[in-house]
């Protein structure tokens, strides 16, 4: 259990020693942290919790965080203070955040909480796995508030009971919630950062992907507009250092696909793997799969990454077994951005992207993709790279297609960028070759043998049938509920397919729906062109 491990105790903050704000913040929050400890400590084993008109005492405060109101409000104000996140302007769906001790993982958490720091939340869902009890099902804290030092926060009752009386396997199990800290270390960053929420405390009794379909399907019914998810969850538990921050590195990678299928795939292959003493990848993982599964639901959402660390990266860390710490927002769709074309004129926008971007831009992309997967399987690196041309630095999305002997060997990408075109190249790259799930990670053997395609995409744009799509023109998109299936344009040419095989392989094959499905009222469609090249073969 999670209070076994290191980041349950009295150790010094945890801080990166090649950061040197973070030098001088580690003595003073030390400081906070044992004037606050030396009076407030007790064994969260042997705490007494009990319960006052429905309100969940604290259990875990003076062990995973100070339990004095002011030396917790200036512990955490402090942490928000040096916390440096992208700045993100669009609104945030969900988070990941980490649930350790305050010592440990508060600076990777103040990294998540701060990019709340003025916006208009009402409720925050609060979901992680049970560290304390095992049972079939989901747990929701139904009515009342949750304690802290610094007061009480009350409980959305209204969304409880819709959830509750959303599945049988959606249940009231109070013991559930009366040890856990995943959820109750949340609520501090929360009270010093929102005004006038409420919250909605869930925990899973398993990891089921089950369950995180019907919660996530519960959610999507009920949620109001002003929500926010948090996925609680700590990282790779207890592998040694390097092996932890490559582990948590693949995992952070797959989440950044924005699919649930491919974190599953991920931590199944890490599993596999056998990394030396480590007992799980992310302990709160029926949240995290549960933000994916809502994330397209939800509008078009984008993982941004925040931060990253692990217990070993503290002052005194062990490096010899520690707990991995990442912090990601899941953000929407830019709202900034211009609204594309009407159907039928994307093409003349196409050929200007097509003239803006050179010869010698395509090969520095081909020659960054290519550069990214070597160093990467190699190293478990990833390169960092400056590009002179504006072109690159488009904020556009791509898939990257790697093919070993004219074969597929990977293909993955992303619609809504989180970041410039080079930047998404190197993400699409890494993931094609190491995440996709119908296929085992390249390996350094390979890497000579691959052959590299980049596509770079105009934005999604719905259509009302399917009669206005054009064959070697259109990538076609669908998407029912959770499931999505996507075809890049050049699928079609290569195939010889008509329209209607193109369609249905995209139903059956890439959507899991009926072949059909196409002609459904309820199914979306929506069409992308892409500017599509590849690697000249010697």
């Amino acid at each position: 259990m999670e209070k076994k491990s290191p980041v349950s105790g009295v150790d010094p903050l945890l801080t990166h020693p090649k950061c040197r704000k973070f030098c001088t913040l580690g003595i003073a929050l030390t400081v906070l942290a044992i004037l606050s400890l030396a009076f407030t400590l007790s064994i969260p084993g042997e705490r007494k919790i009990t319960t006052n008109g429905n309100v969940r005492k604290a259990a875990v405060a003076g062990g995973f965080y100070p339990g004095d109101k002011t030396t917790l409000a200036q512990y955490v104000d402090a942490l928000l203070r040096q916390a440096d996140p992208p700045e993100i302007k669009e609104p945030i769906r969900a988070l990941m955040v980490p649930h350790a001790g305050y010592i440990y993982s508060g600076p990777v958490a103040a990294y998540a909480y701060k990019v709340l720091e003025g916006r208009d939340i009402k409720t925050v869902i609060l979901i992680s796995n049970s560290h304390t009890e095992w049972f079939d099902g989901i747990s929701v804290y139904k009515e009342g508030a949750f304690e802290t030092p610094l007061g009480q926060v009350g409980i959305d009752k209204e969304l409880t009971q819709k959830l509750l009386a959303a599945d049988p396997r959606i249940l009231e199990r109070p013991s559930a919630h009366e040890r856990e800290h995943a959820l109750e270390v949340q609520l501090p960053f929360l009270q010093r950062v929102l005004k006038d929420f409420k919250i909605v405390p869930i925990v899973f009794g398993n990891d089921s992907p089950e369950l995180t379909q019907i919660l996530a399907e519960a959610l999507k019914k009920n949620m109001g507009e002003k929500t926010l998810i948090v996925a609680s969850t700590d990282m790779s538990h207890y592998p040694p250092y390097e092996d932890a921050k490559s582990a948590d590195l693949e995992t952070l990678q797959a989440i950044n696909t924005g699919r649930a299928d491919a974190l599953d795939a991920m931590l199944e292959r890490l599993a596999a793997k056998r990394v030396p003493n480590a007992q799980t990848f992310l302990c709160g993982v029926s949240g995290v799969r549960t933000v994916l599964l809502l994330a397209q639901t939800l509008g078009p959402t984008t993982p941004v990454f925040l931060k990253y660390a692990n217990s070993g990266d503290s002052l005194a860390g062990d490096k010899s077994r520690v707990v991995g710490y990442g912090a990601v927002a899941f953000v929407a769709k830019q709202s900034t951005m211009p609204a594309a074309p009407p159907l039928g004129t994307e093409e003349k926008k196409t050929s200007t992207n097509e003239k803006g971007m050179t010869p010698q831009e395509k090969e520095e992309l081909l020659k960054i993709a290519r550069a990214t997967v070597e160093s990467y399987v190699k190293t478990g690196k990833i390169p960092e790279f400056s590009p002179a041309s504006p072109a690159l630095k488009q904020p556009l999305g791509a898939f990257v297609t790697l093919r070993e002997n004219e074969q597929l060997r990977g293909c993955i990408g992303r619609f809504d960028p989180s970041g410039p075109l080079y930047l998404i190249v190197q993400q699409m790259a890494i993931s094609a070759a190491s995440q996709d799930p119908r296929f085992r990670p390249v390996s350094a053997d390979e890497l000579g043998k691959l052959e590299y395609e980049i596509s770079v995409l105009s934005p999604l744009r719905k259509v009302a049938t399917a009669d206005v799509i054009e064959l070697g023109k259109h990538g076609v998109q669908i998407s029912k509920g959770f499931h999505h299936g996507v075809f890049l344009p050049q699928v079609a040419t290569e195939t010889g397919w008509s329209k209607e095989e193109f369609l249905g392989e995209l139903c059956s094959q890439k959507a899991g729906l009926p072949r059909n499905c196409w002609k459904d009222p309820d199914v979306e469609l929506q069409v992308f062109t892409a500017d599509v090249f590849s690697e000249e073969k010697k």
